[in-house]
């Protein structure tokens, strides 16, 4: 049998867990835990032993059973006892030294680069820790005692009201609470969307523009679904190329990476596909609240909330660390979500979603994006002007919102100028990257580069080294 104690009036140090069995009963049972404790260093030279009653009373044996082993120990020259002292551990006990071995060297860490300049992060340092940590005290001070229970799958009602209101407010998004379903951003909302196999609430194939993730088109291989690419032009995806497709993955605010909205034209057009088809849309709207030289582009999902799954996270706006993210789902699909996701929440802490919550309706999101828009807005503006002065050559295109740009390269030379900015010490994309497999046709070469992440103090030298690095007109 295990059992342990821990002294709260006068503290040993650590619990000490002390296994009372053996031959002898109890009391040669605890003698030989106490001196496996003092031998093998758990219990160090000097500390002092809880009181006869405190360690009876922990362990449920008889003071005397306790009182006994110490004396036997006392006696050894193990422990020592002395009026207004207590027991302690004897200073001249000596722990059992371990067999000298070899010290194993820790792997090397790879060295960061020494700019960064890839796109999808925000800017780190800063994250509104006052704020958030003003919501989060406020969101643990009103929370219900049932909050800290199991959570509904769902997730939180503070959060879906709170973004009922904002998305309505500031995305166009027409939706009630017990549509939205609080997830872990858009990973988690794709597998929660298409399962494993057969197994997900939607089915392949899957429409998707030509450029994208590659990381979201693993996932969705991985679930088994086909995805079919669609061309990319000027004004976005060609959605006239949709057919047999049962639904279709679009990010139409602000086309990831090339950059630009999509077409009016065609946000109708894709619409009246979904309708004509039975389908759906899934809108990724990852950095929806980022514009700078044009007016809002409103979600697609104000046009038929029953035919759109709106999809958006706080990985942009707040920090990818935060894991908190939503969907906007039309009736039918709520409940298949809901059974997907299973019955409790696995995956976005409830205090995290509570304090987003207060974080919304308290106003400090707002301002934290409109601050975040202009620090943003400033480091594009740097960008351009140092391309400008450095590579006038270079076209910089897909700057009206987002965090990233697109520098348009010489045909031939996407190649080499990721390696050189490698050799450089600067991480960034080349355009290639994002390309889908079997995509018939491309965008041209060129690099997409994020200027949000870089420290501010490191800004001016990460876009000198970029700029060293231009293929040359």
């Amino acid at each position: 049998m295990m059992e342990s104690w821990v002294n709260s009036a006068e503290r040993i140090g650590a619990d000490l867990h002390v296994e009372l069995s053996g031959p002898g009963g109890r009391r040669a049972a605890l003698t030989r835990a106490l001196r496996e404790a003092v031998r093998s260093g758990r219990l160090a030279p000097g500390t002092r032993l809880p009181p006869y009653r405190s360690l009876a009373a922990d362990l449920g044996v008889a003071r005397n059973t306790v009182a006994d082993a110490y004396a036997e120990l006392v006696a050894e020259g193990w422990l020592t006892a002395r009026q207004g002292s207590g027991t302690r551990v004897a200073e001249r006990a000596e722990p059992l030294r371990p067999a000298v071995r070899t010290p194993v060297k820790a792997p090397s860490r790879a060295r960061g680069p020494r700019h960064d300049l890839r796109q999808g992060a925000p800017d780190a340092s800063a994250f509104p820790r006052a704020a958030w940590s003003a919501s989060y005290r406020r969101a643990l001070q009103t929370a219900p005692n049932e909050a800290f229970g199991p959570g509904h799958p769902a997730g939180r009602r503070e959060l879906r009201e709170a973004l009922t209101e904002y998305l309505a407010r500031a995305r166009g998004v027409r939706t009630e609470p017990h549509r939205i379903v609080v997830c872990s951003g858009f990973a988690h909302a794709l597998r929660l969307l298409f399962g494993e196999g057969s197994g997900g609430v939607l089915r392949g194939p899957l429409g998707v523009e030509a450029y994208g993730l590659d990381f979201h088109r693993g996932l969705l291989a991985a679930a088994g679904v086909r995805t079919v690419p669609l061309p990319l032009d000027e004004h976005g995806a060609r959605v006239a190329a949709l057919g047999r497709e049962r639904a279709v993955l679009l990010t139409p605010a602000h086309q990831f990476p090339t950059g630009g909205p999509l077409h009016p034209e065609r946000r109708a057009a894709v619409i009246d596909w979904a309708r004509a088809r039975g389908a759906v849309v899934l809108e990724d709207d990852y950095d929806g609240e980022f514009r700078y030289d044009r007016r809002p582009v409103g979600a697609l999902q104000g046009l038929d909330p029953e035919r759109v799954i709106h999809i958006g996270s706080v990985s942009k706006s707040l920090s990818p660390a935060l894991r908190l993210g939503w969907m906007v789902l039309p009736e039918r699909y709520v409940g298949p979500v809901l059974t997907a996701k299973g019955e409790r929440e696995a995956w976005a802490s409830v205090p995290d979603q509570l304090a987003l919550a207060d974080f919304v309706v308290s106003g400090s999101y707002d301002r934290h994006v409109r601050r975040m828009r202009q620090r943003y807005r400033r480091r594009r503006d740097r960008l351009v002007a140092a391309l400008a002065a450095h590579a006038p050559h270079i076209e910089v295109t897909g700057i009206a919102a987002g965090l990233h740009a697109v520098l348009r390269l010489p045909p031939g030379t996407e190649r080499s100028t990721v390696k050189a900015a490698a050799w450089q010490g600067i991480a960034l994309d080349g355009l290639a990257a994002f390309r889908h497999p079997q995509s018939p046709t491309t965008a041209g070469e060129g690099l997409v580069v994020g200027y949000a992440a870089t420290a501010e103090h490191a800004y001016e030298a990460a876009l000198e080294a970029l700029c060293g690095v231009l293929p040359p007109e």
